[in-house]
């Protein structure tokens, strides 16, 4: 998921520098990465772990299915293999399978970057005929395919960043929560299905999202630290109780439940689309070095290596379990996973940063995802309710964008990559019939404001004369 705190370029180190080998956290640890807590301990640990990413693991899922237009047991059943495959990636990141996870708890799970390129590609299997359901199997073929890209990245993780530099970085990460709000504000105005009852827009609707961006916005500048983590969580709460008496949420497909959601793989088939390949590629780029400041920044705040041959040698093995997991969500039917920056957050306030606690909390996300009736009532939560919260969660995307940027010295040749794919980026994105009389593949590659701005900035970062920042 896209960090709002993260410049991993920035954070990334070289191998050969063993200059320092440990480094203080500022965190007054009470259990370290190898300690294990009390039964009683872990157990709060891991429950502020689950309040903490709960929220971000579902939402793609839950945008996903509102514009495939997914029918509801097909929407809860992907936001059930969402936490299901959430909880067996942290399990792997923190348990270190072999060469497979970084050992430290670092918390897995769906990645927002991924929403605008999968949902373009499953509009156009919709588009030329084909089923919500065989849409799924083109994206999933996509996200598997896709996941090697980071698996072989990970190898080679410590050149990375002289191809992907931070204003590359900056400029991709700032696109993606731009393109995003778009899908914020659709789920505002009551999502695709208003749209074609015409209620969208309706005052109901956006007094409802806007009430839920209130209390986001409150408890983030009033409420403690746990408030502020749980602000996402509550928000939607109280949202989804005042939506009730409205008339906006419907539990009549509750009762159709089963009693256990059983991961099957590639349930809903395989397949794959050349030319909607190529954002997924950038993308996984992007993740791999996103994830890298995420593992950094925990092992800073648990008392690990932050440079040098083991520091290194857990990056990789991060990286690789970020594409092995995505490789495994796919299979079981969900989107691509990777490392979340909100347990950083939890490992700071509880003091707790033992590795165990991580196979508590994937232990917690498989029995909720397993549980038909979880993901039952979140598929239940009404599109304005939803739109309040992603609206600022994809706002916060692109400010993370803007801080990895502002690191960047901005002279002429930085502001020219820049100025040229926004430009570009959000171009596509505001009038996409710009590519209607361009061939198919062009139209497909280019499509994407995130594709589009982010090979037009790693070109130019390339070709243009002067130092690639």
């Amino acid at each position: 998921m896209t960090n709002p705190e993260a410049a991993p370029d920035q954070m990334m180190l070289s191998e050969e520098d063993t200059s320092l080998e440990s480094a203080p956290t500022g965190v007054d640890l009470i259990y370290g990465l190898e300690d294990r807590p009390p039964l009683r301990e872990t157990l709060f640990a891991a429950v502020q772990h689950v309040f903490a990413c709960f929220v971000g693991i579902i939402t793609p899922a839950l945008i996903i299915s509102g514009a495939l237009g997914l029918d509801p047991a097909d929407g809860a059943y992907l936001v059930s293999m969402s936490l299901f495959v959430s909880g067996v990636a942290t399990f792997i990141q923190a348990k270190k399978i072999g060469p497979i996870g970084s050992g430290l708890l670092s918390i897995q799970g769906t990645s927002f970057a991924f929403i605008g390129p999968i949902i373009a590609a499953g509009v156009a299997v919709t588009g030329a005929g084909g089923t919500p359901q065989s849409a799924l199997g083109t994206i999933f073929g996509l996200c598997f395919l896709g996941s090697f890209v980071e698996m072989i990245l990970s190898r080679f993780i410590q050149f990375a960043s002289k191809i992907i530099t931070p204003l590359v970085t900056g400029i991709v990460v700032t696109l993606i929560g731009l393109t995003l709000v778009n899908v914020g504000l659709t789920s505002m105005g009551g999502g695709f299905a208003a749209r074609e009852a015409g209620t969208f827009g309706s005052p109901a609707y956006l007094g409802l999202s806007l009430l839920v961006l209130a209390i986001i916005v409150i408890l983030n500048n009033v409420g403690g630290a746990f408030l502020r983590m749980s602000s996402v969580a509550i928000a939607l709460v109280v949202g989804y109780i005042i939506a009730i008496p409205m008339g906006l949420v419907n539990f009549s497909n509750l009762a159709n439940l089963g009693g256990i959601n059983v991961p099957i793989p590639f349930k809903y088939g395989f397949g794959f689309n050349f030319s909607a390949f190529i954002p997924f590629i950038f993308l996984y780029l992007i993740t791999t070095i996103e994830s890298t400041g995420d593992l950094t920044a925990t092992s800073l705040l648990t008392g690990q290596p932050i440079t040098g041959p083991k520091y290194m040698k857990r990056i990789k093995g991060g990286i690789l379990g970020d594409g092995v997991n995505s490789a495994i969500a796919a299979v079981f039917n969900t989107f691509p996973n990777t490392t979340f920056s909100q347990n950083n957050g939890v490992i700071q306030l509880t003091g707790v940063g033992s590795r165990y606690v991580g196979l508590f909390i994937a232990g917690i996300f498989v029995i909720l995802g397993i549980v038909p009736i979880v993901a039952g009532v979140f598929q239940t939560i009404p599109q304005p309710v939803l739109g309040g919260a992603t609206i600022i969660m994809f706002g916060s995307v692109a400010v993370a964008g803007i801080k990895i940027l502002s690191s960047v010295n901005l002279d002429k040749r930085a502001s020219i990559i820049l100025a040229t794919s926004l430009g570009l980026g959000l171009g596509v994105s505001v009038v996409p019939d710009i590519l209607e009389q361009m061939p198919p593949l062009v139209k497909s590659i280019f499509s994407s404001g995130i594709s589009t701005g982010g090979l037009t900035a790693l070109v130019l970062n390339m070709v243009l004369p002067g130092r690639r920042i």
